[in-house]
């Protein structure tokens, strides 16, 4: 009897693959994603659709149920030089979020959202659009609500770069 071990997602490569996030973690991009990202290396993905600079960032994010299916959602953006506080009552954080980048400038709407959990993270891929512009981005976060909001800031600033 033979047994078959991979060790793909422990040791992290650099090397170009037909999935970037497979090679890094062992899970499967969303089939129109991994197509676009065949042949990246991870640092070039990452830095691609998860991007660091641009005119959003994410500071603080807190949340109060306001009532039957409605919250009430602040958050700190880094917004260009500013940093702002902002709110947006929601049913949910993506619509809050959504409310909250539309409000600085960008709006942003989600056309496919994949999520993956990778050890004790969750990444989130989105596709998103504005102004006729389509484009993927994703999010790694310590919970599946701050990976979401980490791919929105990483699709308005690949929608908005600096």
């Amino acid at each position: 009897m033979s047994a078959n071990t991979s060790f793909a997602s422990s040791f992290p490569s650099s090397a170009p693959a037909a999935d970037p996030f497979a090679a890094r973690h062992g899970k499967s991009l969303p089939s129109e994603l991994r197509t676009e990202a065949a042949g990246m290396t991870w640092t070039a993905f990452d830095a691609v659709y998860a991007p660091c600079n641009g005119p959003f960032r994410l500071g603080s994010w807190s949340e109060t149920k306001t009532g039957p299916g409605m919250w009430d959602f602040e958050a700190t953006l880094g917004i260009g030089e500013s940093i702002c506080k902002t709110g947006a009552s929601a049913p949910g954080p993506v619509s809050a979020m959504t409310s909250m980048l539309h409000d600085a400038g960008c709006a942003i709407e989600i056309l496919s959202f994949h999520q993956h959990e990778i050890g004790h993270r969750t990444a989130t891929f989105l596709l998103c659009e504005s102004a006729g512009i389509r484009l993927w981005a994703m999010g790694i976060g310590e919970s599946r609500t701050e990976s979401t909001l980490r791919a929105m800031i990483s699709g308005a600033n690949r929608l908005r770069p600096a």
